[in-house]
């Protein structure tokens, strides 16, 4: 059974950084793709970041702020977040796809998703 564990998040003032990472376990993959989307009360669950294959792409608004990294091993992706500001306050949302993604914003393309975290940034 496929497995996503999130980890990092919290809560810090306006301009911090913070790390999250997303551990995959329960199969072994011989390619994947991995995504976060973030949903914050009363809005539609919107992707942030996306890689695969060591190619990333952002959404507009955290480019130059964000940065989405993979692990080594199981498949594993960090988001090193920068220069937060209020409005990316959110639940951060993990997604995984064994198959190919053609739009990586989209939430269907993801077969599994992690737990949540929460990122909180205070002005």
């Amino acid at each position: 059974q496929v497995h996503l564990m999130e980890s990092g998040g919290g809560s810090v003032q306006t301009g911090g950084s913070l790390k999250l990472s997303c551990v995959v376990s329960g199969n072994t993959y011989r390619q994947w793709s991995m995504a976060w989307f973030r949903q914050a009360p009363g809005k539609e669950r919107e992707g942030v970041a996306f890689i695969r294959d060591g190619d990333t792409d952002y959404a507009d608004f955290v480019r130059g702020r964000f940065t989405i990294s993979q692990g080594n091993g199981e498949p594993t992706s960090h988001l090193q977040m920068n220069s937060l500001k209020p409005e990316d306050t959110a639940t951060y949302y993990c997604a995984f796809s064994d198959s190919g993604v053609e739009i990586w914003g989209d939430v269907s393309e993801y077969h599994y998703w992690g737990q949540g975290t929460q990122v909180t940034v205070t002005s």
